[in-house]
């Protein structure tokens, strides 16, 4: 049974506190002094649940239409997945306590449920931004980058874990700025510079790194309850080799601690991706039609919603396989695994002729 570290490191510390204050002389300024502590304490154990509630769904489609109407633009191909982005991170900076992971100072530096949510969220939103600059904004590889998103990607790429001088938060705004620039520009443009190609083959790319983060995720919360697995690296090349030797069984286990951790940065990583696939259906909707695909991503975004359903326990259970109490982190598992599988699937569709 993993406990939420947080909760467990509040209750410690007021026991500490009423432990120390009990055994203070009375009339010490000591005792006023851990007073206020102690409130300071007892007010950021509400607040700390607050900030760890993630943030409610939307619907790109819907949102996209509505923010290009306010902006008196017409939303053109790629505005949705554009957009969908800025939400995404705009999201991490916005929600309430802001953006949490560099946090110093309590309630936020002992919240690492909700900052390993941020970070998931924040790996689907890099991938994307790369996606972006690499692919969907070029014609073919010898065509020149887009300015504006030669500053998003590498701004989104800034240290998720800085609080000071630059902050994080401030370079993700930065690349921000520059995102809108793009997602303005692709509605506005009329000399053919700024543009977002709903290809096949960029599709195809960039569904080639979820498809290895959903990979790792699935691996790592599978190793919830440790498992001895065969060494299949170099399995299917007779001819290949890597660096170092490795053992021909390995045992991979999740440490205690970062059980709950993993489970977080999936559900973050899945709530994202849920978007970002919701916005691609509607950018590249004649791709997918033409691909009978269609159908194909709605079954990746129906595994992807089962991964956002209440988590009623208030700890993050890791029974065994087949044991008496329930594996949360084998049922992320399961929908991401299930998910990743329709990726693949998908992926030959899009590459066929």
């Amino acid at each position: 049974m993993t406990l939420q570290r947080e909760s467990v490191l509040m209750a410690a510390l007021i026991d500490w506190f009423l432990d120390v204050w009990d055994n203070m002389p009375a009339g010490k300024i000591g005792r006023g002094v851990l007073a206020i502590l102690l409130l300071v304490l007892v007010v950021s154990v509400p607040l700390g649940i607050y900030w760890s509630l993630t943030p409610a769904a939307f619907e790109p489609a819907v949102t996209a239409r509505d923010d290009a109407a306010g902006e008196q633009l017409e939303p053109a191909t790629g505005y949705t997945t554009v957009y969908t982005l800025h939400r995404l991170m705009s999201t991490l900076l916005d929600k309430p306590g802001g953006y949490i992971s560099n946090d110093r100072l309590p309630p936020g530096v002992w919240l690492d449920n909700i900052s390993n949510w941020e970070f998931g969220v924040l790996v689907q939103s890099r991938d994307l931004a790369r996606g972006l600059r690499k692919d969907f904004s070029r014609s073919q590889s010898q065509s020149v980058e887009n300015p504006m998103l030669t500053v998003t990607e590498p701004q989104f790429h800034f240290d998720n874990n800085s609080w000071w001088l630059p902050s994080t938060e401030s370079q993700y705004r930065e690349g921000l700025k520059a995102l809108h620039k793009y997602q303005l520009a692709l509605a506005q443009s009329s000399d053919g510079q700024t543009q977002f190609y709903a290809r096949a083959d960029n599709l195809n790319n960039w569904l080639g790194d979820v498809q290895t983060r959903l990979g790792s995720l699935s691996q790592r919360l599978s190793a919830s309850v440790g498992q001895k697995r065969l060494n299949t690296d170099l399995a299917g090349d007779p001819d290949a080799a890597q660096s170092t030797g490795t053992s021909a069984l390995q045992e991979i286990k999740t440490p205690w601690l970062e059980i709950d951790d993993v489970f977080y940065e999936a559900r973050g990583s899945a709530w994202a991706l849920l978007h970002i696939l919701k916005a691609i259906e509607v950018d590249f909707a004649p791709v997918l039609e033409k691909k009978n695909a269609r159908v194909s991503l709605q079954q990746i975004i129906r595994e992807l919603e089962a991964t956002q359903e209440t988590v009623w326990s208030p700890v993050i259970l890791n029974g065994g396989g087949f044991g008496l109490f329930a594996n949360h982190s084998l049922v992320m598992a399961n929908y991401i695994s299930r998910a990743n599988a329709a990726i693949i699937d998908l992926r030959e569709l899009l590459a066929r002729g």
